[in-house]
């Protein structure tokens, strides 16, 4: 962990000490458990440490929420990949022996990608999902979306062209 220097040291112990009872409060409404919350709330903090904004935050409890906000749904995505991969798992007919860390392997490169598709718009996502995920061409995505087989291989193009300069980043 990189050093701290004494004065963000100081803003992050006065921001903790001050709002962690309130972020905890916050996040145990949002997640029903308390447990959740306050391990929520550690990694808000961690985050806000790391970020090095703690002396010139202005709304601490706004940018505070934001953060915690940010790191719930990047926490019930995770869950939603990782339940989904456990369904397709117990979906398949021949039993499968994943080892825990190619399973690990699989989550993260499933969330990279779901990190990469995620500034797509809705229709150019769909389109590439279709073709990449189900195979279907681009005649057939344009007959189930009832649009032109160009209009699809734009949405194709941007989507590779998207997933290629993220992958270059």
């Amino acid at each position: 962990m990189p050093s701290v220097d004494p004065l963000q040291h100081q803003a992050v112990q006065s921001l903790y000490a001050e709002h962690h009872p309130w972020l905890c409060a916050w996040l145990r409404k949002r997640l029903g458990c308390f447990d959740h919350a306050q391990d929520l709330a550690q990694d808000t903090f961690i985050r806000v440490l790391l970020q090095r904004k703690a002396p010139e935050l202005r709304e601490p409890r706004a940018y505070l929420s934001s953060v915690a906000r940010s790191l719930m749904i990047d926490r019930f995505r995770r869950r939603a990949l990782e339940q989904a991969y456990l369904e397709t798992l117990a979906a398949r007919p021949e039993a499968l022996d994943v080892s825990p860390e190619a399973r690990l392997m699989i989550i993260e490169t499933l969330l990279e990608i779901d990190r990469m598709l995620d500034g797509l718009g809705a229709r150019t996502r769909e389109i590439f999902l279709l073709a990449q995920l189900d195979g279907l061409s681009y005649v057939e995505i344009g007959k189930q979306l009832n649009v032109s087989v160009n209009t699809v291989k734009k949405h194709a193009v941007r989507a590779l062209t998207h997933c290629l300069l993220a992958a270059e980043a």
